[in-house]
């Protein structure tokens, strides 16, 4: 795995991970040797902890907790990235430490902290003004106060079911910018709606139509916080269709309108202090 440190500060480092490992790799134990947050911004890849097996795709969080063993595999493609934020013992204490959460292995893709994990990435890049020390401590804030008040789980599912499910988000993703709806997703993998609603949301702790709306998000955050594009522009690029509706789910995921977290993205401190502050109900997930 390639790894490349771009930045570091007393309190956070930051990493991008290039995983090139492919199914026919055999997997090994690793160990995290501290407390980190890593945004899944491409691919997919299993992980085995703690006696559990989960799925992540692009927008999902892995967790580390110091002193856990782990076990990635890459059962569906080879090729995914991630952007890890590496946090101290004495941030994490600041924010809350609280070891079922610190030890929840994985979030699966969530609107409010996927804006936070492309603006970061954006950050990371060089397209924005922002510190990557403040996003990486405001990705971690709103994680804890997300799972503070997030009890699911997702189900024990069979290997098939997870490899299904996994490639329905690929495809998704792919064709997030077009027209989707759940019986055109549930007929390209050969399965009843109801049937597909059921093991997507099993395995992957959303919903089809839930993973569509983040991954349009996920790619509004990017192009938001490069302003060559207008705001109605990005949302119709993304897969809106009604520019108010855009707006309304944007400002929903990340507390902020989009014309204020493109201004965000160019460093204004007063926004990005206001996003910090936002309770865990200001940042709840969609529905």
């Amino acid at each position: 795995m390639a790894s490349t440190q771009v930045f570091r500060s007393d309190s956070v480092s930051v990493i991008d991970y290039r995983c090139q490992a492919g199914p026919e790799d055999t997997p090994f134990v690793e160990q995290h040797a501290g407390f980190s947050i890593a945004y899944v911004r491409k691919g997919s890849f299993g992980c085995r902890a703690q006696g559990r097996c989960c799925e992540l795709v692009t927008g999902s969080i892995l967790i580390g907790h110091p002193g856990d063993e782990y076990i990635c595999t890459h059962d569906h493609q080879g090729g995914d990235e991630c952007l890890s934020f590496h946090l101290t013992p004495a941030l994490v204490d600041a924010i809350g430490y609280r070891p079922e959460i610190w030890r929840s292995i994985h979030v699966p893709p969530l609107a409010a902290l996927m804006v936070l994990g492309e603006l970061a990435q954006a950050a990371a890049e060089g397209n924005s003004e922002i510190g990557l020390d403040e996003v990486g401590m405001l990705l971690a804030a709103r994680f804890v106060a997300i799972l503070l008040g997030w009890s699911r789980r997702p189900m024990e599912a069979t290997a098939c079911d997870r490899r299904r499910a996994v490639e329905a988000a690929l495809w998704l993703d792919a064709n997030a910018p077009e027209p989707v709806d759940l019986e055109s997703a549930a007929r390209e993998f050969g399965l009843s709606p109801f049937h597909f609603l059921r093991l997507f949301a099993r395995v992957l702790g959303v919903t089809p139509h839930q993973y569509l709306i983040r991954s349009r998000l996920r790619r509004a955050a990017r192009l938001l916080a490069d302003d060559r594009n207008s705001i109605t522009e990005v949302a119709l690029d993304v897969g809106f269709a009604d520019l108010s509706n855009f707006a309304r789910t944007f400002s929903r995921a990340a507390g902020v309108s989009p014309r204020r977290f493109r201004r965000a993205a160019k460093g204004d401190r007063e926004i990005l202090r206001d996003m910090l502050f936002a309770t865990a109900h200001d940042c709840a997930d969609l529905p």
